[in-house]
């Protein structure tokens, strides 16, 4: 169907989408059809615009005709005048999708994940004179309140990440302007400074010591007896002048010159940086709340600029004119490059208002996903009842290119939750697990050996109840991305569901000192723009395989309130669930049973006649304990897998591994030939963490024979000893 008409005076465009109808459906079900409009404009010369053979008036709303991922096909047929016509886009993609045949210009657009205003670009030739035609929209979201959910997310990047959700050569653009009550463009123009200051004063430097030059002529006029080289056109004039020593010959010299189009750049660039500096410096001196460490700091970095650009370099290099064509030497160059980057980088000052300024965003599934990890930080650290102050970035941003930045992945995006200096989670963004132990933007002992896997997002919690620093690993992966409708609940698509179930099966921890391969992951969930009733969603499938399988979804959107607390929730179960009973909810593989070891021995440690016994319980060494003759009857050895040393006085605090429990004799034992040959037993043991800083005292009554006592690490954590 013909969506969108433009006649013009040179020309008709047709605009069609096979399937819109169930693109507009989905759009009116997700979003509401009260938020699927768009302003249209166009350049001189349009006589009609029609929407779906509706009249469109210049400047105002109508329905909405583009959307993302949606295939347009698009032709133009031109006056009989026209000779040429091109499609118009900065990308070159775009171009090569339509071919000029016969008076007709066709092809077709997708927009992909970019959404926010776009242009509609006809370069053509009329009767030899070039011109060009404009028609301007929206492309909004099918699954997303353009005008209300996509100014959430950019608000709740920037705040986090300042300009990370800015990209270079998109399809479609957004409005940006100076805010008063904001962030002013001169701020942010000082922030970006600051960031960059020491690299760019360092670049400066080093383009100074070693500049690039270029081959330069200049003429000089010597003697004949000075000549050190004739040329044949010179021949003539020296017979001619032979008889006169004093006349002079003009001679082309060749020097090495400093004056070139890049040395030029660099002298207007931090002649220019320099002036914004000294403006931005004054405004913050006169600011009563400026420390004098700050006005220190700012004058000797105005110093080290001022100091920079006296240098008698900059008395060879001539007056920048601009540049005439793209330099490789500004790109690449070292120094150069870095210089041209800061001074384009403290252009692109913004706010985030619809303005007239155009700024380009990255693709809406981007957006998401990074704004999903923001999301999961916040709950994690509200649910974990810490303050901002206990939190630990590691992540940072990256240079993506030239222009645009993006966020660390992996080891280079990790954020550490902290409570009096005790890590309790990390979150990691994007990592890559592969099978190789030191892939540099994996996690530690984490491995796959099959293919990558590269999950959105890792939250291990750190549990310390069996063994001190265990970390349970859960993985959430954002999906811009619906899978239809069920009773009224948007649902995931399935292949995102069965993704997860991959990771699971295909991410395994291996530690460097035993080499064995063990399960890591135990739940999986994704994260989905979806809507529905609270009460609704709690009761969907996708919810409820999460309470069987560990695998499932949450819906989770802009201003979405009362869905973001089911994911709220959750985490705080999992925040509060002990590490035995996460252990003891797994299901076990047919066939195999799965042990809980949340049983413990506790058992006082006795002087003895074997050297070093004692000592090596007080170093944490030791290596075996052994029991008297008689152990109690009413402690099973089945499912006992730790061991606590007790010392009198002092109480408990080292947790030992039981490897083995066997039989040895009195003489084994004590090693000590006087010794009897009474059966005690022998428990073979390996360290594993300490219970605190200090001695845990306990109520002896409750040892058996003041000797022994079989309880849990739910009891020794609770303090019930």
């Amino acid at each position: 169907m013909e969506l969108l008409t433009v006649r013009h005076q040179d020309f008709t465009m047709y605009v069609e989408c096979t399937k819109f109808d169930g693109i507009w459906h989905k759009a009116k079900s997700n979003v509401g059809e009260e938020h699927l409009l768009s302003t249209y404009t166009w350049s001189e010369g349009v006589e009609s615009v029609e929407r779906d053979g509706q009249p469109i008036a210049q400047g105002e709303k109508a329905p909405a005709v583009f959307f993302d991922n949606a295939e347009y096909p698009v032709w133009v047929e031109f006056k009989s005048y026209v000779s040429k016509a091109q499609f118009g886009s900065i990308l070159q993609n775009d171009n090569d999708r339509f071919t000029f045949r016969r008076g007709v210009l066709a092809g077709f657009i997708n927009y992909g994940n970019d959404i926010g205003k776009s242009e509609l670009n006809l370069v053509y030739q009329a009767g030899g004179e070039n011109r060009r035609f404009t028609l301007g929209y929206e492309v909004l979201s099918t699954k997303l309140n353009y005008h209300e959910h996509w100014n959430k997310i950019i608000e709740d990047i920037e705040q986090e990440y300042r300009m990370l959700s800015l990209d270079y050569m998109r399809r479609t653009f957004h409005g940006f302007t100076p805010n008063e009550h904001g962030e002013t463009p001169e701020l942010i123009w000082w922030n970006v400074f600051a960031g960059e200051r020491e690299k760019f004063i360092k670049a400066c430097r080093n383009i100074i010591e070693r500049p690039r030059r270029r081959l330069r002529r200049y003429d000089t006029y010597q003697r004949a007896d000075k000549i050190r080289r004739v040329t044949p056109s010179m021949e003539n004039e020296l017979a001619e002048h032979r008889t006169n020593e004093a006349h002079l010959y003009r001679i082309e010299e060749y020097t090495q010159s400093n004056d070139t189009q890049e040395n030029r750049f660099l002298k207007y660039a931090l002649a220019q940086i320099i002036g914004k500096y000294e403006t931005l410096k004054s405004y913050i001196e006169d600011n009563k709340n400026a420390s004098e460490e700050l006005k220190h700091e700012m004058n000797a970095c105005l110093d080290i600029m001022r100091h920079l650009y006296r240098n008698p370099f900059f008395r060879t290099v001539g007056r920048f004119k601009g540049l005439n064509q793209e330099s490789l030497v500004l790109q690449k160059a070292t120094g150069y490059s870095q210089v041209y980057r800061t001074w384009n980088m403290l252009r692109r000052a913004y706010s985030l208002q619809d303005g007239m300024y155009k700024l380009q965003t990255k693709g809406i599934a981007t957006l998401y996903e990074i704004w999903c990890f923001i999301e999961v930080s916040h709950i994690v650290r509200e649910q974990l009842g810490i303050t901002k102050e206990d939190v630990e970035h590691r992540n940072r941003m990256e240079m993506n290119g030239v222009f645009t930045w993006e966020l660390g992945r992996g080891e280079h995006s990790r954020i550490l939750f902290r409570k009096d200096g005790v890590e309790l989670a990390e979150l990691v963004y994007n990592p890559k697990h592969t099978e190789r132990e030191n892939d540099n933007i994996s996690m530690e002992h984490l491995v796959v050996p099959t293919v990558p896997q590269k999950p959105d997002i890792v939250l291990q919690l750190t549990k310390d109840d069996m063994k001190k620093g265990m970390k349970m690993t859960y993985l959430f992966d954002a999906k811009y991305r619906l899978g239809g409708k069920e009773k009224g609940v948007d649902v995931p698509p399935d292949d995102a569901i069965n993704q997860m179930h991959r990771y699971r099966d295909a991410i395994y921890y291996q530690s460097k000192e035993s080499g064995n391969l063990k399960k890591e992951v135990i739940g999986g969930y994704i994260l989905f723009p979806g809507d529905g009733e609270p009460l609704d969603v709690a009761n969907a499938k996708f919810r409820r395989t999460i309470d069987e399988v560990n695998i499932g979804a949450f819906p989770l959107r802009p201003k979405d309130e009362r869905n973001r607390q089911l994911l709220e929730t959750f985490i705080k179960e999992l925040i509060g669930m002990k590490s035995s009973e996460t252990i003891a909810n797994v299901i076990p593989q047919k066939g195999s049973i799965v042990h809980v070891p949340d049983r413990v021995l506790v058992g006082l440690v006795r002087q003895s006649s074997r050297k070093g016994y004692y000592e090596n319980f007080e170093n944490s060494t030791a290596e075996i304990y052994y029991t008297g003759a008689n152990f109690p009857t009413t402690i099973s050895l089945d499912g006992l897998h730790y061991f606590i040393p007790y010392f009198k006085e002092k109480g408990i605090n080292d947790v030992y591994r039981i490897k083995r429990i066997r039989t040895i004799t009195g003489k084994e034992a004590k090693q000590d030939e006087t010794a009897g040959d009474d059966l005690r037993l022998a428990f073979e043991l390996e360290f594993s963490h300490k219970l605190g800083d200090t001695y845990i005292p306990i109520d002896t009554r409750r040892l058996v024979n003041y000797t022994f006592l079989d309880t849990t690490f739910e009891e020794v954590a609770n303090g019930t000893l």
